[in-house]
Formats: structure tokens, sequence, C-alpha cells
């Protein structure tokens, strides 16, 4: 079979949650699954380089019935070989590659190339994911403001002004159902560059008020949130975008969003410090309530 010789389309940036769309290939994947590959996707899958947000739940139908996807990854070929998630052995969008997103099925699923299907995301399990991605980008602004007095040096700024304490020190980003866990080394090379992380060692509760107090005010908006999209390939730039008191906030991101902070009761955030291999680490874990 021939390999697919352009980039998926995606349409999960804008919301979507169903494709109608064409098996172009399918190949056998670890695990004793099926990769199947289609012209466009709605599926939100895993990111190789920041792996931060789970792949949408969902099923893939058609004329044999409804095929259920185990998990999304990203792939990549050359034209000659085919290659997985981790596996894959270039940077994103290199030159000569082509992207791919795997829809990661049942070895004896009734699919095959050529057939017409209707890709259909869970709602349930996008919006619950959506939820922790918007939470995750604005209270890291918010973090980025509280700590911002903590710099005695010029630094990168974030999207709305602040020293960007969230790109200089992040080591991991996760992404949970209505939530996130985010991670944060306080090493040698952040204090080099002008940041006071001792004075964090038994602060934590006034950061957390200071975070909580100005997630508050933010979400009493009801800012909008949009994904804004170069094109529709799935290694075409996104950025998210959010309308806030303060000023439009632009993250680059590939993931999914709300469309407003609206939808949001509150972002309950909390801290704690924990120690990897001998670094400081500060762990901010969210948790985002809806609005009934």
């Amino acid at each position: 079979m021939t390999l697919p010789r352009r980039d998926t389309r995606v349409t999960y940036p804008g919301g979507a949650l169903e494709a109608i769309t064409r098996v172009v290939h399918v190949a056998p994947a670890s695990d004793g699954l099926l990769a199947v590959f289609t012209e466009s996707t709605s599926f939100h899958p895993v990111d190789v380089a920041w792996p931060d947000q789970p792949a949408d739940a969902g099923v893939i139908r058609g004329a044999a019935g409804d095929v259920v996807v185990r998990d999304a990854v990203v792939a990549a070929t050359d034209g000659e070989a085919l290659h997985l998630g981790s596996e894959i052995p270039v940077r994103t969008g290199a030159d000569g590659w082509v992207f791919l997103v795997a829809h990661l099925v049942d070895a004896d699923a009734a699919i095959a190339e050529g057939d017409e299907v209707t890709i259909e995301a869970d709602a349930a399990t996008r919006r619950a994911l959506s939820t922790g991605h918007t939470a995750c980008h604005v209270a890291s602004l918010a973090l980025n403001r509280a700590l911002a007095s903590r710099w005695s040096k010029p630094t990168r700024e974030d999207a709305l002004g602040s020293p960007d304490f969230d790109a200089a020190a992040i080591s991991s980003s996760r992404i949970v159902p209505n939530g996130s866990v985010d991670r944060y080394r306080l090493n040698k090379s952040l204090r080099r560059a002008g940041f006071d992380a001792a004075s964090l060692t038994g602060d934590l509760e006034a950061l957390q008020r200071e975070v909580a107090e100005q997630l508050d005010a933010w979400l009493a908006t009801g800012g909008a949130v949009r994904v804004d999209a170069a094109g529709d390939g799935l290694t075409d730039r996104r950025t998210w975008v959010c309308e806030l008191p303060d000023g439009t906030a632009r993250i680059a991101c590939g993931g999914t969003h709300l469309t407003s902070l609206a939808g949001l009761s509150a972002i309950v955030p909390s801290f704690s410090l924990v120690d990897d291999g001998g670094t400081p680490v500060l762990e901010m874990t969210n948790e985002a309530r809806l609005r009934h």
C-alpha cells in the first residue's frame, strides 16, 4: 500500500467532534493493534514533542459498524517507512516528512484502505480535557504574575507582560479531566537567571491565595477563548487565544480548549515542593470547576 503523501487535515482545533473522511492507509502497530490513517480527522492525538494532553476517546463509524479507537498518536513517514509516536526520528514538521494522525484500533477491526468513514470523538471526554487545558494556560499566567516580584534580572515575558516563570522552569505538564498538573524545576540555571527560588519555601499558602484571587478575577469576566490556526494540517502552527481584562493572551498550543471562561465557576490551584534527585520542584495542581 502507498503511504500517505500529505499531512492529516485536522478539525479538532475548531472544536469539531465529527469528521466524514476516507481511510488512506492501514498498518500494523505495536501491542497487536492496527493504525488507521484518514484524510482528515476530528480526533486529537497525543503529541510527540509535548505529550501533555491525552488522546480523544471515540469511534470510527463505517459500513461494517463502529470501531473503537483505543488511542491516537502522531505518526510520520518519509515515503519509505512509517514511524509511530516516540519512534519518530525527526522533529515535527521536518522537511521531506509527512505527519499523520494514527488511530489505533483492535487488530481484527473491519476497516480497510478506501473505506468512507465518520470519525466521532466522545463529547464528554473532549470537554473534560478541553476544560483542563484551558485552566492550565490561565493558571500559568496567574502564576507568572504572582511570582513576578521574585525576579531580580530581566527575563522573557509571557503573553501578558509578566516574567515568564512557566516557560523558564517547566519540566512537564499533564492535562487531566477538568484539571492539570505542572512541574517546575527550581534549578541552578533558574536561580542564575535571577529567580529567587529559596523564598518559595514556607510561602506556598500565600502563593496559592494570590494565584487563586487572580484566577477568580479573570474568570468573572467570562472572556472568550479560541484557537487560531495557520492552516488545517496537523503540523500547522496553532495558538490559544484568551480575552482577559489585562489584554489578549496568546500561547502556542496544539491542544483543544473551551470557547470561553464563562463555563468555569473556579480554577482551584494547589502547590507543593518535591525533590527530584536533589533539585527542588514546584508542583502546581489545578482543579477546574464547571458552572452549573
